[in-house]
């Protein structure tokens, strides 16, 4: 079921922001129709470049033997990092990430070398043909056994504040243990896949599946050893994304190009899925240990907790992605006294990247878990732990850890209108007594709440920019740093467009996300898609409108402000003409109809030597409320409803912001429940492909799904029209489908223990968990 707000005004009842409209690909994606970079054809004479990948987890390469794969059918080249004319390593913060193995092996999948060939098969095969011998080094594949002997990509990072001393020793209780979660493969629908066509200048055009175009340029010039001015990246949709294509990308582009300037012809480059899986990094695991302490009536007193995440074989984007595991380790819960370390922890498997909620829900987990712990030691309902520990604007219940005062206290009330609306406490009662007459199948229920910083915490990155072009006839041409990768960012941006100049959406048309239309830009990532690159649209939006304003007030001898924009025509007192009527006179008149647009997030800073500051814009609220049932004989499950209320501001495109908080649920229940990697002692990623790593099938959502968003609630941040980002936040609504299942595990021992369940929970783990339930009711009689 979903509840879509009413119009709120002209321009929602105009069909531009505020309105559900649909998707501006919808049709090419329903129909096929929408264009991707291996649907992109390339020249006659296209190569298409495979990589070969190593074999073990960790060593030196003693020889590797191409002269069959050199030899093969179809084989025009073979590329190795002695190749290279520029760059070798294509680290994005930090060095660590080699494009093509230099003598050492870093991890099983890796890149050694790169066929060139007549077509993909030829490609593929000829790479199968290397005889490469390795000397083996001892690999660390465990994540504690790593943190022990301290093997980390980057330092320990610490934010604290309080007397946790004092607060442990005058707190009722304490607890401690430990606690896992698992990572996540991407499992986009379009895979890694880049085309490169040389230029007659000597530069390069890469077509990208890319959410960083501006740094895949970057790397492209750096490898090739151009100019960045020599080199172009265009972006115009991407299938699925989800984060691995922030950075994960760009050495499938660099490789592209690369052997595009060695053959001096276009050359395509598309992963297999089972190479795919191997070769690009995933949601970091985490490993967390923790001792809490608090009073019997489940106030938190103080925190001491350790985020240990499972870094993979490099930096890549770890540092930034432990920080915001810290930050988010609060959730929506205030604690007077705090310790908490992030450590980057080594191993050597695949690099592990950005995935969406990029840490925060790792954090954001761990705290839930401890939250779980502690309504079992009180005897409470976990629930009102939660409500009891929310951040509040008396008694100073108002600051972070981290120093950043909370000034929207959103959550307190959206929990209470959830908790009405699903009937929480009447169903909590229902299910106990299910519970006390069902021995075998036990249901379980949980509301949990989100609370998500929006902005990139690395500062520079908080910046976007827009080219708009308003054309004779009225028609206009919207480009932006942000990239398309089926979230619907090109049609909230035309949205606002539209709005400002208050013509049809019709009249607008995006183009590809492009280096040389719009540089410098930062990746779509950190919901901050629409935020950034909206508010770059609207000023330039804007500078053209007041042109116009000034140019038809001289016109028509009015004042500026009785010129008016309104549905498709321009009012000067008495006289009106239509935009596109007001273009044509304009440009008669030498007045430019094209501008650029810039915007940088205001207010936001951190102080990482200090561990204080203020590093998050705003922050968006959700919560939702999970039933499921629990075989207890098998550890099947099933989730059987799910309700959620999301708080997106004033929301830009109701449809839009449903759809997202629909799919990021279902994927943070998957994180959660059914996706499980696995590694063997070799560092082969053993589920490697759809039948061994599970995703959630349609059949998993619930029958009766209920999605809301918060009514009456606009940013008070001065964010595009008072919206708020919706990309990420709701995947950690998924949390709540977590401790459901919990709950259903603990009520086989009256919820008098607390079940260790790691996640996922998969079938396996909830099995376990109910085994140790019923042994501790066993060892009470």
């Amino acid at each position: 079921m979903r509840r879509l707000p009413q119009a709120r005004n002209s321009r929602a009842a105009a069909g531009l922001a505020g309105h559900p409209l649909r998707h501006e690909s919808a049709v090419g994606h329903v129909t096929g129709q929408a264009s991707y970079v291996d649907d992109r054809r390339g020249p006659a004479d296209t190569l298409y470049a495979y990589p070969g990948l190593s074999s073990i987890a960790r060593g030196n390469i003693s020889s590797m033997d191409l002269s069959a794969v050199q030899c093969a059918p179809g084989v025009v080249d073979v590329i190795t990092s002695n190749d290279i004319p520029g760059h070798r390593d294509i680290g994005a913060v930090f060095p660590g990430d080699p494009l093509l193995a230099d003598g050492e092996v870093l991890f099983y999948g890796q890149v050694l070398f790169v066929v060139v060939a007549n077509s993909q098969l030829a490609a593929r095969r000829a790479a199968r043909l290397a005889q490469v011998e390795y000397a083996p080094i001892d690999s660390h594949l465990d994540v504690e056994e790593a943190l022990a002997e301290a093997y980390f990509v980057r330092p320990t990072h610490r934010q604290s504040r309080g007397d946790l001393d004092r607060a442990q020793a005058a707190a009722d209780k304490q607890l401690t243990g430990e606690f896992h979660s698992g990572g996540q493969e991407q499992m986009y629908l379009e895979g890694q896949a880049a085309m490169a066509v040389p230029q007659d200048d000597g530069g390069m055009l890469v077509y990208a599946s890319t959410q960083h175009p501006s740094e895949g340029q970057k790397l492209v010039a750096e490898v090739l050893n151009l100019p960045m001015s020599k080199v172009t990246v265009d972006v115009r949709r991407m299938g699925g994304a989800f984060g691995g294509k922030e950075t994960n990308a760009n050495q499938w582009s660099c490789i592209a190009a690369l052997a595009a300037h060695r053959s001096g012809r276009s050359v395509k480059l598309r992963l297999a899925r089972a190479d795919d899986f191997a070769a690009t990094g995933k949601r970091h695991p985490f490993f967390s240990r923790y001792q809490v302490a608090f009073d019997n009536d489940g106030t938190i007193k103080g925190l001491d907790l350790e985020l240990a995440g499972n870094c993979g074989m490099s930096p890549d984007l770890s540092d930034a992605i432990v920080d915001r595991a810290m930050f988010h380790a609060d959730n929506c819960y205030f604690l007077p006294a705090a310790d908490i370390r992030g450590h980057r922890v080594r191993t050597d498997t695949v690099s592990h990247t950005a995935f969406r909620g990029f840490g925060g829900p790792q954090g954001m987990l761990a705290m839930e878990n401890i939250i779980e712990q502690v309504a079992t030691a009180t005897g409470l309902d976990p629930l009102d732990v939660r409500k009891r520990n929310f951040y509040s604007a008396e008694d100073g219940r108002d600051t972070t850890h981290y120093g950043q005062k909370i000034e929207q206290h959103i959550i307190g009330p959206l929990v209470e209108r959830l908790e009405n609306t699903a009937n929480y406490r009447a169903r909590r009662q229902e299910i106990s007594a299910f519970n006390a007459q069902s021995p075998v199948l036990k249901r379980g229920l949980a509301l949990t709440p989100v609370k998500f910083g929006i902005s990139f915490t690395v500062q520079h990155l908080n910046q976007a920019g827009a080219l708009l072009h308003v054309y004779t006839d009225g028609s206009i041409q919207l480009n932006h740093g942000g990239t398309e990768m089926g979230q619907g960012l090109y049609t909230k941006v035309a949205q606002i467009v539209a709005s400002e100049l208050q013509v049809d959406m019709s009249r607008i048309t995006c183009t590809s996300t492009r280096t040389d239309k719009v540089p410098n830009t930062s990746p779509t990532a950190a919901s901050s898609g629409s935020d950034l690159n909206g508010m770059a649209a609207r000023d330039a939006a804007r500078k053209i409108k007041s042109r116009l304003t000034t140019f038809a007030a001289g016109h028509f001898g009015v004042s500026e402000s009785e010129v008016v924009f309104e549905q498709g025509e321009v009012k000067a007192g008495q006289e009106s003409i239509s935009f596109a009527d007001l273009a044509q006179l304009a440009y008669l008149q030498r007045i430019s109809l094209s501008a650029t647009g810039f915007y940088k997030t205001p207010k936001i800073h951190y102080n990482r030597d200090m561990a204080n500051g203020r590093p998050f814009f705003y922050y968006a609220y959700g919560a939702a409320v999970s039933e499921v049932v629990v075989d207890t004989l098998t550890g099947e499950y099933r989730l059987l409803q799910a309700d959620i209320c999301q708080d997106v501001g004033q929301s830009l495109n109701p449809a839009l912001d449903i759809g997202q908080i629909e799919g990021g649920f279902i994927q943070g229940m998957g994180w959660l429940t059914s996706e499980e990697l696995i590694w063997g002692e070799d560092g082969r990623l053993q589920t490697a492909g759809p039948a061994s790593y599970k995703i959630p099938a349609i059949s998993d959502t619930p029958a009766t799904l209920n999605v809301e968003l918060l009514p009456d609630s606009p940013n008070t941040e001065a964010t595009i029209f008072h919206s708020k980002a919706v990309g990420e936040p709701p995947l950690m609504l998924g949390i709540s489908v977590w401790a459901a299942i919990r709950d259903a595990i603990g009520s086989l021992a009256d919820h008098r223990a607390s079940p260790a369940l790691n996640a996922p929970a998969t079938p396996e783990r909830v099995l376990l968990a109910c085994a140790d339930m019923q042994k501790f009711m066993e060892r009470q009689t």
